[in-house]
């Protein structure tokens, strides 16, 4: 009996031994993370966006931690996600909670210029490109695919017919949009791709019942415009985003030349322009030269500067990451300074960016502005001159981009700091 007691008092000691010890370190267990370091660290750091999105979707909330070791993303340790940073080729830490903790208590002290931006649900992606298309004949598109971004392709039919409003995000293809066919007539209209590029437009202009190719895009840019007032994020590059603007400023106004219209200009064209329906540009003047490879005078035209790849650099803006997250997180990088590219719209003349906009990045010494972000509505806007970050001068026909090749690029890491910027909570703004 008293044998008995005794087997039954150290069992319960034991017992209490036991949840004492889980009570102890059951909530350490629970605070264990997984950092993903975005500075030179990093073994890959366009994967690590992708590592980013497929948490979200999967239901793991993730932490931007801005200005924290170029970038960093924070999330709860999960056994699914450590073995998806190992399958993907992205380095990562387990972090204890206390190591944790005092991580969050770095990157939030006042006295420091960073702070913790919650990703919140991964965002619905879409890329707005004609039929047919290569995902290596446009940078973003290359990179979403190599970080395995899921995204889905629209183009004029489903923008017409109201489904930007399924998606929280939109790229802008390399699209001409005032209808002038990129302006390669001068020195590709024989060719094949060309020829077939203009039936293609022409006949989904037919199809949805528009005279003209620049009428179309007058009314998608529209839609699009209305996309990003009722709370739309979009994105461009190259010449999606000068001839944006430009499509916008003529919006009552016939500027294509009779190769691609059937007709003439209007003579006074550039009189006409409405500047007050531009999103980012002013003052710029067309170029009405059907033969010439150029929109306007908003673009840094890549014939009139020096091209040399190992001295054509732009620098990004350094933000407050507590007073202005949103321009922070679109220049988050482990450099300061990345290598410049050219594009049909390379870079924009600062004397042509309206005083609302705030200027991401620039050519020092110079007034070549390469990355801009504004407002309109309830949305915004960012646009990026040039066409491919790893390919300094893209020509018609040049091979893709290898992104292997190019794991830590900070040019494209720029693009798909855009992709994941909607997923963002909306902070309220400090007074």
């Amino acid at each position: 009996m008293q044998r008995t007691a005794l087997f039954s008092a150290v069992r319960r000691s034991l017992c209490l031994s036991v949840l004492l010890l889980l009570t102890a370190f059951g909530p350490i267990a629970a605070q264990q993370k997984i950092l993903i370091p975005m500075d030179l660290s990093q073994t890959d750091h366009l994967k690590a966006y992708g590592i980013a999105y497929w948490s979200l979707s999967k239901g793991i909330l993730v932490d931007w931690l801005l200005n924290y070791r170029g970038g960093s993303f924070m999330a709860d340790y999960r056994d699914n996600l450590a073995s998806e940073c190992r399958i993907r080729g992205v380095y990562f830490e387990v972090l204890d909670g206390g190591t944790a903790a005092q991580i969050y208590a770095d990157v939030q002290d006042e006295n420091v210029n960073k702070d913790v931006v919650r990703l919140e649900k991964e965002p619905r992606v879409a890329v707005y490109v004609p039929p047919g298309f290569k995902p290596w004949d446009d940078a973003v598109t290359l990179v979403m695919e190599y970080a395995e971004i899921p995204y889905t392709k629209i183009w004029d039919e489903e923008v017409m017919a109201d489904t930007l409003q399924h998606f929280d995000w939109l790229h802008l293809h390399h699209e001409d949009f005032t209808g002038q066919y990129g302006k390669f007539y001068a020195s590709f209209a024989n060719q094949p791709w060309y020829i077939q590029q203009v039936s293609l437009l022409e006949a989904t202009a037919k199809k949805l019942g528009f005279r003209k190719v620049s009428e179309l895009k007058k009314s998608v840019v529209e839609k699009i415009r209305s996309y990003i007032g009722s709370g739309g994020f979009m994105f461009a590059m190259c010449s999606a985003t000068d001839s944006y603007d430009i499509a916008q400023a003529a919006h009552g106004v016939d500027i294509c030349d009779v190769m691609f219209d059937g007709d003439p200009p209007d003579g006074d064209a550039n009189n006409k322009l409405d500047f007050s329906r531009t999103f980012a540009f002013e003052n710029f003047t067309l170029e009405m030269n059907p033969y010439v490879y150029e929109y306007s005078s908003i673009d840094v035209d890549a014939n009139t500067r020096a091209n040399n790849p190992e001295n054509d650099y732009f620098s990004l803006f350094d933000f407050s990451a507590k007073y202005d997250p949103v321009p922070t997180m679109l220049t988050q990088c482990h450099v300061n300074v990345v290598r410049g590219f050219l594009g049909q719209t390379t870079a924009f003349h600062k004397q042509f960016i309206k005083k609302s906009i705030t200027v991401l990045g620039e050519r020092e010494g110079t007034d070549e502005v390469k990355y801009i972000h504004g407002n309109y509505g309830r949305g915004t806007f960012t646009w990026y001159g040039g066409h491919d970050p790893e390919d300094y001068q893209h020509a018609v026909g040049d091979p893709p981009t290898d992104l292997n090749l190019h794991k830590n690029s900070p040019g494209y890491r720029l693009i798909l700091n855009n992709v994941l910027f909607p997923a963002a909570k909306k902070k309220k703004q400090k007074t």
